[in-house]
């Protein structure tokens, strides 16, 4: 990309810092509107980037984050000078989302993308009893447990790592699959899949033991049975500062105590 060419969209949270640096940046590079920019300027924390990803899914849009929020993860720092120019030495990085398909109680299904990832999680007080089946094998009989994620590299380092879950690549061709709290098998920690990978969850004894199936922020209640895999024909690009790369991040990460 040629940085004096470049046409910036700027989309900003509503916190007031936020707000502020969307303005202010968009006096000093211009503001495009978002169907028309070559590239979109997410300002806030990594919530508002999944947001911005979801919305900019199949637009054949860049995202390029600067941190205006707390964890900032998928975000890189703020800095108003030379903007274009980082943004076309930016490194690129294809983000897939998870495609979830849900059977509910009364047979109904409803379909729905997720970022990070799909969840499954127990409703009530009892235990979760799921069956795991991988491209059609059986590969888990029975696991009880608070629920279970298939987590995408772009969301492996959220849930998934706070469920102990494995820290991915993004150009990783893998997907976590990780329990919440196990409770049989204990020692289960979960696998790492391709992802081409198809992971059915059927939901034992469902009406004694109610699940909700979770896509991001999209909940569907008490389900029978979930399908996922990835959507392969919906992309988005991210961009990431050479100096701060996701590789960085995650070698990074791993080394926190």
């Amino acid at each position: 990309m040629k940085s004096s060419a470049l046409s910036l969209a700027f989309v900003s949270t509503e916190s007031e810092d936020a707000r502020d640096a969307a303005a202010r940046l968009s006096v000093l590079y211009g503001q495009e509107k978002p169907e028309n920019a070559e590239v979109i300027v997410a300002l806030g924390g990594d919530g508002f980037m999944l947001q911005t990803l979801r919305d900019m899914m199949g637009h054949d849009k860049k995202i390029y984050g600067m941190n205006r929020g707390t964890i900032g993860f998928l975000m890189n720092e703020y800095r108003e000078e030379g903007l274009r120019e980082r943004i076309a030495a930016a490194i690129p990085e294809t983000v897939r989302p998870l495609e979830m398909t849900v059977t509910e109680a009364d047979g109904g299904t409803r379909t729905a993308m997720a970022i990070n990832e799909v969840s499954l999680l127990r409703q009530s007080y009892q235990a979760a009893k799921i069956r795991i089946s991988i491209d059609g094998k059986v590969r888990l009989e029975e696991l009880i447990c608070d629920g279970v994620m298939v987590a995408t590299p772009a969301g492996s380092t959220a849930y998934n790592l706070s469920a102990h879950g494995p820290i991915l690549p993004l150009d990783a061709p893998l997907l976590a699959l990780t329990p919440v709290s196990p409770f049989r098998p204990r020692r289960w920690r979960g696998a790492l899949l391709p992802n081409q990978s198809t992971v059915d969850f059927s939901i034992l004894e469902h009406e004694k033991r109610p699940v909700n199936a979770v896509a991001d922020h999209t909940e569907i209640k008490s389900v029978r049975h979930v399908r996922v895999r990835e959507a392969h024909d919906r992309t988005v690009t991210l961009l990431f500062d050479a100096s701060h790369s996701w590789d960085e991040r995650i070698l990074s990460e791993q080394f926190r105590y």
